[in-house]
């Protein structure tokens, strides 16, 4: 077996959305990561084999978790090849397992990312074949071991994705709504607006539920990837199942799933609400939600509460006059019926806060999606 680079440095990077760069570092911080820095979307940091089996369990905020193992100057795809093929694939792989390769190519003489995909499943298949006269299968969606591989500036890393996929893929959506909010963007909206149970949290626009699921899941600390069924860690060489035992069974003590958590969430579209509350029966904390059918303007008071919300804006709503006028009512709700409450508001383009009528406290800018999202806090007198 060779010694790769995470295994001489410890070190690792987590990815993340654009706007969640402090939220996530200071949860890598609190999983017990060291040596914290910022990289493009993401961060360095190093972990002995226990932090980093609690990180890619634990982390909400994080996407993936990426360990390097071979870094170097590429500037062809025949160099590519040949460099791949240096590294031996049944470290990782057996022809039992399947594979895949999420690439990324920028400012190179490598200009596509779908090519350099090829080029280095062409390294790793063949070097089955030469060996066993065999070769493992690919599988894209749900692969026993995903390998990133990243180009920028003809710079190569080629590295394990520790999550054998996104890490904000929870395993407990079975339906979902039109454009529902990621459950990683979520996660980190509860985050930055600092509820931690204290409050009932509120969610009139619910959708399928997703800031609500999260919410109960962060309270009672039931871990990320609790319904997870594959970890892309398990196909490290150095993996140590023992000590991966030991580090699940911990975080699964540690859950709160009895507390008294109080959270609500309404939608007006009954198919909403409805998959939500299947969403939501995947999760232990699943009794502390309540769902019902509602248009917030027949919601009663909702005083002295948290109201966490992402309304439909462009996506969910075609026509921009009936976002306007969303906003606008549900501003005027806010204003008449939420008295000493503080409101923090999701909208996935930042011109829309304007039509809420009211001065925000604060305004943070973080993407989903693709779109060039706002998290806009209120407090309500």
């Amino acid at each position: 077996m060779a010694t790769y680079l995470y295994q001489t440095h410890q070190q690792y990077f987590a990815q993340h959305a654009d706007g969640a760069a402090q939220a996530a570092a200071d949860e890598l911080s609190e999983l017990g990561a060291s040596e914290v820095r910022a990289g493009y979307l993401g961060h360095y940091f190093k972990a002995d084999q226990s932090t980093l089996y609690r990180i890619v369990y634990m982390t909400r905020i994080s996407t993936r978790i990426l360990a390097p193992l071979i870094h170097f100057d590429c500037h062809s795809s025949n160099y590519l090849y040949k460099t791949a093929q240096q590294i031996d694939w049944r470290d990782f792989l057996t022809l039992t397992k399947t594979f895949a390769i999420k690439a990324h190519v920028a400012e190179s003489n490598l200009r596509n990312s779908h090519y350099a995909a090829q080029v280095l499943k062409d390294a790793m298949v063949d070097q089955f074949r030469e060996r066993t006269a065999e070769r493992p299968s690919i599988h894209t969606h749900f692969p026993d071991l995903l390998i990133n591989l990243y180009v920028y500036k003809n710079q190569v890393r080629i590295s394990i994705d520790l999550g054998a996929g996104s890490l904000h893929k929870r395993g407990y959506r079975t339906g979902s709504v039109e454009a529902p909010i990621q459950e990683h963007v979520a996660a980190t909206i509860l985050r930055l607006s600092g509820w931690k149970g204290e409050t009932t949290l509120y969610d009139p626009f619910c959708g399928s539920g997703t800031l609500l699921i999260e919410a109960a899941m962060q309270a009672s600390r039931t871990p990320a990837a609790f319904l997870r069924k594959k970890f892309g860690f398990l196909r490290l060489p150095d993996f140590d199942a023992t000590c991966w035992n030991r580090i699940k069974t911990e975080c699964n003590a540690a859950m709160q799933t009895e507390s008294s958590l109080s959270l609500r969430g309404s939608d007006i579209d009954p198919e909403a609400t409805q998959v939500a509350k299947l969403n939501s029966q995947s999760i232990p904390a699943a009794h502390a939600i309540e769902f019902k059918t509602s248009p917030f303007s027949a919601l009663p008071n909702l005083e002295g509460q948290t109201i966490i919300t992402n309304p439909p804006h462009g996506i969910r709503l075609k026509n921009p006059a009936e976002v306007e006028n969303l906003l606008r009512e549900f501003g005027d709700f806010l204003k008449q019926k939420c008295t000493g409450s503080t409101a923090w508001i999701y909208l996935g383009e930042k011109r829309l806060l304007k039509k809420v009528g009211l001065k925000p406290a604060l305004k943070i800018p973080l993407r989903s999606g693709g779109l060039e999202g706002v998290l806009a806090q209120y407090t309500l007198y």
